[in-house]
């Protein structure tokens, strides 16, 4: 027999006007798009034009990155094609047919984003560029990026070429959650043990403006204009900023990280008579805001799941979690009573 349960529904229900005083205003930015997201959850925090297809020059190279890191070729010898050599705009000065672990040339590629670079990890891994932009295509499907589109691995304009602030807070979110990713992304300095090769990082995010930096990639071209992707934490909170054409990005990003820091915390969310919880980023009046509604389930035997916690955030579902059955815990006696009865090949109820 099982214990009946509770279905419990967390609502949020939020003031939509914030009087003044209760929260700092949201930081003006120079960008035509930009986004902050919380990157446990995917909050939005804010957002300005985040949704509109854009060029998106080297900021590109997080969908090259973390595809060469998954491939598990990390430790494999590239060797560099002529092709790759000839790439114009940003070089690590590879040479044509000299051999190199595709680790480094991943460093190369993340921390002077460099387009040679770029072309030998897509001849590599995807046989060509060709084969290497279907990969990235794919992988931006699968992770739902429903504005983006890769006519290569660097970045360099396109027509059709293209992603968008939130897309590319999607794809850093994802690439986040791999160890190695964030090892190099979060990378000051790199020397390659290969050979001639000593990098610092591009990201004055990282190596000089803002001390909770964790990593990102910068972009520039004359159609795009400075594009720049970083991440942050402080306090437990890992935030993700973009901004794309933002002449003056190295302070939007410290402003929007700085209000975020001070504005959200992340909350633990918790149903007393279910004991599930979700961890979420929270403003002060949002958390004051919060209470809940009870559902009872018909009690169902046979079956662990009966239910589940759905947490909201106003009208918007902001997480879930299921809630199982517990079994009542034997006696002695009706134990030594089972085994008898099934040796005997009997069952008395």
């Amino acid at each position: 027999m099982f214990k009946r349960m509770l279905v419990i529904l967390i609502a949020l229900s939020l003031c939509a006007v914030l009087l003044p005083g209760q929260a700092a205003a949201k930081p003006g930015v120079a960008a035509d798009s930009a986004i902050l997201m919380e990157l446990s959850t995917g909050r939005v925090l804010y957002e300005k034009n985040a949704a509109d297809p854009k060029r998106i020059a080297s900021i590109t190279k997080i969908m090259t990155a973390i595809i060469a890191i998954e491939s598990g070729k990390m430790d494999e010898t590239v060797t560099v094609s002529k092709n790759a050599i000839y790439t114009e705009g940003s070089s690590i000065y590879l040479k044509e047919g000299e051999e190199i672990p595709l680790a480094d040339l991943v460093y190369g590629l993340m921390l002077r984003s460099g387009n040679d670079a770029a072309v030998a990890i897509a001849e590599h891994v995807g046989g060509s560029e060709e084969g290497f932009t279907h990969l990235m295509n794919e992988k931006a499907a699968w992770l739902g990026m429903q504005n983006s589109h890769f006519d290569n691995p660097h970045g360099l304009d396109t027509e059709s070429h293209h992603s968008s602030a939130y897309d590319m807070a999607l794809l850093t979110r994802y690439a986040m959650k791999n160890d190695t990713f964030r090892k190099i992304s979060g990378t000051k300095t790199y020397k390659a043990d290969s050979k001639r090769y000593a990098w610092g990082n591009k990201n004055k995010m990282l190596t000089r403006y803002y001390e909770h930096s964790t990593g990102g990639k910068t972009g520039y071209t004359k159609k795009a204009g400075r594009t720049l992707v970083s991440t942050a934490e402080k306090d437990g909170m890992e935030l993700v900023v973009v901004t794309i054409n933002d002449p003056d990005d190295w302070r939007d990003h410290k402003n929007l990280f700085e209000w975020g820091f001070d504005e959200y915390r992340l909350t633990k969310l918790k149903q007393p008579e279910t004991g599930t919880s979700i961890i979420y980023p929270l403003t002060d009046k949002e958390k004051k805001a919060a209470h809940s509604v009870t559902y009872m389930l018909k009690q169902q035997e046979h079956q662990q799941q009966i239910g589940t916690d759905v947490y909201y955030l106003d009208k918007t579902r902001i997480g879930s979690v299921p809630i199982y059955t517990v079994p009542e815990e034997p006696t002695l006696a009706g134990t030594v009573k089972q085994v008898f009865d099934e040796v005997a090949g009997v069952r008395l109820w």
